[in-house]
């Protein structure tokens, strides 16, 4: 484990539990839910989602003419890429950043490469992906578990629709249902923000497009950017890289304390 420090914020980050942020400690306040290798890779902290993000439908896809196949984790269906079950290497670790770095083990190869820098009121997060020799079909973005708060504002113009597995069909409805959702998003109000009884109010924002808010538990509200909706590769709505080229996106969270 590594840790950050800067002013009253602490965040610990996990190269060998799929380069994840463990905690972001805040005044005193931990704001993830928290957990280790004993629990389920995808239900703690907050990780980068990388070379996919949300689920691929049954882990199949077609690609300039081929079809592909990537591992099932959650109820026959792919989700979430491959580096949040691997071990990244730390290329450079200082008081206030780190460096990381993930071979992806996927059909296309490439890397993937993580910038985590803290200051006293934000954690600035860049996660980029690299292709190889291979043209890719790319999708990134972050999975933040956040400990449910007092309140928040998250607020959107539309909603994919989606089916009984949780993928959406590519059609948008306006206005969103009301919540809880597992449903991916365009166009935020921003700022998006969550609001900690006796702690801090958090904002959420990102270059990405594309936000999924999870909030069907009681314990968690998930916030994630994403560069494209789940199942982007088979709506045809992922980025395409040729050889050599690179995809990168950035998530910023920041706080107030009162």
């Amino acid at each position: 484990m590594n840790t950050l420090e800067s002013g009253d914020a602490v965040v610990e980050v996990s190269p060998q539990d799929g380069g994840r942020i463990a905690q972001i400690t805040v005044a005193g306040t931990e704001l993830l839910v928290g957990g280790d290798r004993t629990h389920s890779p995808l239900s703690w902290g907050s990780y980068p989602m990388v070379p996919y993000a949300g689920r691929i439908r049954r882990g199949r896809f077609t690609f300039q003419g081929a079809s592909y196949e990537v591992p099932l984790r959650l109820d026959g269906h792919a989700i979430h890429g491959s580096a949040f079950v691997d071990r990244w290497d730390v290329l450079d670790v200082g008081l206030e950043h780190i460096e990381l770095q993930c071979a992806l083990e996927w059909p296309f190869g490439g890397t993937a490469h993580q910038h985590i820098q803290l200051t006293p009121v934000a954690l600035v997060c860049v996660l980029s992906v690299l292709a190889g020799d291979k043209a890719m079909p790319v999708t990134i973005g972050w999975h933040p578990w956040f400990r449910t708060p007092a309140d928040d504002r998250l607020e959107f113009d539309a909603m994919y629709l989606r089916d009984e597995d949780y993928i959406p069909s590519g059609e948008l409805v306006t206005p969103p249902p009301p919540r809880p959702w597992d449903d991916c998003f365009v166009g935020a109000h921003h700022p998006l923000q969550l609001r900690y009884e006796d702690g801090p109010t958090v904002t959420v924002s990102s270059d990405c497009d594309h936000w999924v808010v999870f909030d069907q538990l009681a314990h968690a509200t998930c916030v994630e950017p994403q560069s494209g909706p789940p199942d982007a590769v088979n709506l045809g709505l992922a980025s395409v890289l040729a050889p050599g080229e690179l995809l990168q996106r950035t998530m910023t969270i920041a706080w107030t304390t009162h």
